[in-house]
């Protein structure tokens, strides 16, 4: 009997894991791939020489760079519980872990394919404007790790989008990101991949947290 009950515990600790990793959290760390391109949205301390002129947004192939980290955060303004799931069609923010500015947009041009520029922006709080938030639109419930989702810009209504682009130096090789109109138009699909995904009764980042490789 004791033995079921140990077979027992197991099997049900083993259904909790699994269903709190489903979901990407608010205060997670993440890895986002354009399931299209299999690009990471990647950002860096390079400035845009056109446009805004700010911190450009770019996509890399390799999946162990570490500026490719965003954290899942809510908007100016707003609070989230740390580990709850994000509703779909819910607003936020992913701050890029690196330099702490927010995933951005704006009525400038990108400046390979002439779409609208992404870039990233705020002080070094990760304190910008409106034009930081994203939509997550999803058809589940809750934003899931193993379906792709597409991140609409609450400002300008253009959906996160590769161009299919690639930049010569100083990024030599990474493809452009963009906002596009539409979000049937091509490489507007991204999957939360590689982080560090926060739960409810998580007591620190690195404590019970439920993660794949950095």
């Amino acid at each position: 009997m004791q033995l079921i009950l140990l077979f027992v515990s197991v099997y049900l600790l083993q259904i909790s894991s699994a269903s709190k990793a489903e979901f990407v959290t608010c205060g997670t760390i993440l890895k986002l791939v354009n399931t299209d391109l299999k690009l990471r949205l990647h950002s860096h301390d390079v400035k845009y020489g056109s446009g805004s002129g700010q911190q450009s947004v770019t996509a890399v192939d390799v999946s162990d760079d570490n500026n490719s980290h965003w954290l899942v955060k809510p908007i100016m303004g707003e609070t989230c519980k740390r580990g709850a799931p994000i509703k779909c069609n819910t607003n936020i923010r992913l701050q890029h872990v690196s330099t702490k500015k927010n995933l951005h947009s704006h009525y400038f041009s990108s400046p390979l394919s002439g779409n609208q520029e992404v870039s990233c922006y705020g002080d070094d709080d990760g304190e910008g404007d409106s034009g930081d938030n994203w939509t997550v639109v999803c058809n589940n419930d809750y934003w899931r790790r193993d379906t792709p989702v597409k991140l609409k810009h609450v400002d300008t209504a253009v959906y996160l989008a590769g161009s299919g682009r690639t930049f010569g130096r100083p990024i030599s090789g990474q493809g452009e990101i963009v906002g596009v109109s539409s979000q049937y138009g091509t490489y507007t699909d991204w999957q939360a991949k590689e982080g560090l995904f926060i739960h409810p009764g998580d007591l620190l980042p690195h404590q019970n947290a439920i993660h794949t490789e950095l």
